[in-house]
């Protein structure tokens, strides 16, 4: 692998698009591809103690946990794969020590018509469909503008975040993730393109935000 620096890669979306399933087959491909001594992954329940109601101020100080883990490996030269949970890039931009870090994101998503069924696969209360769907949504804008509903995250937000980083800016070439659209994609297929997702960002070939890229 290139010589760059250790780099915390982000997977997420919103409920329904795929994530654990696929992050089932990342583990897999990297044990078998021999990349799991390149990789560490991670996921919210993995970092600590999880609370009996999860707020949205306890997944921000995970995140700043996630952070000080992959700035952590940099010793090991090693890469954190932070995946399979809901947490948005912003919230990983604005966590106190991620300008110590680089980040890149990938964003799982769906079209409107597989979310909905795959919501109803998985036996999803129908009052809650339409904040399932309106997340997808506010997380699709998100991918490409950071001026986008910031008080969807910042609200009740944890009150280290600096949100300062990102909130307010305008859309730009600086604020790029990747986005993967799982609709027609098997499990499998999503897992693959994860991983060739994950070699292309740490060889420089998919957008990275590079350390302390706020002030630049």
């Amino acid at each position: 692998m290139p010589g760059r620096k250790t780099m915390l890669l982000l997977v997420s979306g919103a409920s329904g698009v795929g994530k654990t399933t696929a992050r089932l087959h990342v583990r897999h491909l990297f044990e078998r591809r021999g990349l799991d001594g390149t990789f560490e992954t991670a996921e919210l329940f993995t970092l600590g103690p999880v609370p009996d109601v999860p707020t949205v101020a306890w997944r921000q100080e995970q995140a700043e946990v996630a952070v000080r883990r992959a700035i952590a490996l940099d010793a090991e030269g090693r890469h954190l794969l932070f995946a399979g949970d809901p947490v948005p890039l912003g919230e990983v931009l604005a966590a106190p020590s991620a300008d110590r870090v680089e980040v890149a994101a990938c964003l799982l998503d769906v079209d409107e018509q597989t979310h909905l069924a795959r919501l109803a696969q998985r036996g999803e209360p129908e009052e809650l469909v339409p904040f399932h769907r309106g997340f997808a949504e506010w997380m699709r804008a998100h991918a490409t503008d950071p001026g986008h509903m910031p008080e969807v995250v910042t609200t009740d937000g944890w009150s280290q975040m600096r949100w300062e980083r990102w909130v307010g800016r305008e859309p730009g070439p600086e604020w790029a993730m990747t986005v993967l659209d799982t609709s027609r994609l098997s499990p499998e297929q999503v897992g693959a393109a994860i991983v060739d997702w994950c070699l292309r960002a740490v060889a420089g070939q998919a957008p990275v935000f590079r350390a302390g890229w706020f002030d630049r």
